[in-house]
């Protein structure tokens, strides 16, 4: 790893105390540091936001950022979705006998976060901690369809497509909203399709994808209606967990 991300890291981890304030002398001492040096991060973590620097009497003092609230909250609001999620996913897999994700938007890819398997010998592309574009699978489709439509624009821009091929994409995401679930066919894996409904939190934000994939010859018929519809009910019952009222009928 690179020697000053090292030198940084090491400086936050002196505040243990989110309320703890050190002044430079003190990070200095503690972290082996030159004055020179100790400053000179310290101005870069200020800078993003991962460390602040108090104001009048304790203008000579550092604390802790909002910046790393953010991504502790960030973090925090993640591990609960797979926790709340995960018994409803177990439930459905059992129910359906298919693989059941939990996929999130992660910057500009999707990732996939929790994965319960099916009871049949079936080796999916998918894994937990995998991250893949977002015009890709199911998941990462209903993820795409419901950001901001100039957010999808300008994604949708930077991929190298033509100009038709990338009007086909943003119509198919109008359709995915639309409709509210994406339906994908052998698109990360051969013969698989792969069904999605949207998981929402108690802002009325879509937070994650509910996703089931199996064999294509099995997401037909009444199976498929079937799938369909449990999947939609489980996506619901997540989303109920998370605070959000879901509209029936």
């Amino acid at each position: 790893m690179n020697q000053s991300v090292l030198k940084a890291l090491t400086l936050l981890d002196l505040f243990q105390d989110e309320n703890n304030k050190l002044s430079l002398k003190e990070i200095a001492e503690q972290a082996g540091m030159s004055k020179s040096t100790t400053y000179r991060l310290l101005a870069a973590l200020e800078q993003k936001g991962y460390v602040s620097r108090g104001k009048g009497r304790e203008s000579g003092t550092y604390c802790l950022g909002l910046k790393l609230m953010e991504l502790g909250n960030l973090v925090a609001s993640r591990i609960e979705i797979r926790q709340i999620a995960l018994p409803f996913m177990q439930a459905l897999a059992k129910e359906i006998n298919e693989v059941v994700h939990l996929v999130i938007k992660n910057h500009d890819q999707a990732t996939y976060i929790e994965k319960v398997e099916s009871r049949r010998a079936l080796r999916l592309y998918t894994k937990v901690g995998k991250s893949v574009p977002l015009y890709l699978g199911s998941g990462p489709k209903l993820l795409f369809a419901y950001l901001p439509e100039a957010k999808q624009q300008e994604i949708v821009q930077r991929l190298e497509l033509s100009l038709e091929k990338k009007e086909n994409v943003i119509q198919e995401l109008r359709d995915i909203r639309s409709n509210g679930f994406a339906y994908s066919v052998g698109e990360q894996d051969e013969d698989t399709t792969g069904i999605s409904y949207p998981v929402f939190n108690h802002h009325h934000d879509m937070v994650a994808s509910l996703t089931i994939s199996g064999l294509s010859t099995r997401f037909c018929g009444e199976n498929l209606q079937k799938l369909k519809k449990d999947t939609k009910q489980a996506a619901n019952r997540i989303s109920e967990k998370l605070g959000y009222q879901v509209k029936y009928g």
